[in-house]
């Protein structure tokens, strides 16, 4: 079953009736978002803090997350473009979000990197690295994901889903493990992805290692 062709209508919390009986989608608000993001507000300021929403929607949390997040980038490294460009990709790198409805998932990334985008044009214009900006792209294919948080699988391919955690070493490279989602949940039993020290808390092994890249060539990293 597919809703491609539904849209959120502004100030709306539903796109269709449909939709609400058959996944009990139902948008929250900016209100309510701000709310209660404001309970952890020093994490949603604190750029390489991870979140993670399980049924993220069109992405009304993880918009608002990046926005603050930029924004302390913005405060701190908006002089330097170098400086900007590698903590707002770490800042990308720290939002991860699933959603049963693919259309769901496409429209979120798109969302995210739109925010980023802007924030990105309007700082340094025609200065924009085509680079930075597929990194960015990169990132939120692979944090942004269509699935099933309660079986923890794809809804139509029934592969399991699999989250990719990235750990800054050296100032400007990326470290990528990527981790099965079932795992991380049950090993942990909360909805957190890795622990604060930037590990995956309790896993053992991860699915797959990768070699250091530079965080503007993230998107090579499967071409080679």
């Amino acid at each position: 079953m597919t809703y491609s062709k539904d849209k959120i209508k502004p100030n709306s919390q539903v796109k269709s009736k449909k939709r609400v009986a058959d996944h009990g989608e139902v948008f929250t608000n900016q209100r309510e978002v701000n709310a209660m993001l404001d309970l952890v507000k020093h994490e949603t300021e604190r750029i390489d803090a991870r979140f993670l929403e399980p049924a993220c929607g069109n992405g009304n949390f993880l918009a608002e997350v990046l926005r603050r997040k930029l924004t302390v980038v913005d405060s701190r490294y908006s002089k330097s473009q170098f400086e900007w460009e590698r903590y707002a990709v770490i800042a990308v790198s720290s939002i991860y979000g699933v959603d049963i409805l693919e259309d769901n998932a496409i429209e979120c990334r798109e969302r995210l990197f739109k925010i980023f985008n802007e924030r990105y044009t309007s700082l340094f214009k025609d200065k924009c690295k085509v680079e930075c900006r597929q990194s960015v792209k990169f990132l939120f294919n692979k944090n942004i994901l269509w699935g099933d948080a309660l079986d923890f699988t794809n809804p139509e391919t029934k592969q399991p889903i699999v989250f990719s955690e990235w750990s800054a070493v050296n100032g400007f490279m990326l470290k990528r493990r990527d981790y099965m989602f079932k795992f991380l949940v049950e090993k942990t039993h909360q909805f957190s992805m890795f622990n604060d020290e930037g590990n995956a808390a309790a896993i053992d092994e991860p699915v797959k290692d990768f070699p250091l890249i530079h965080f503007l060539k993230l998107s090579e990293s499967e071409l080679s």
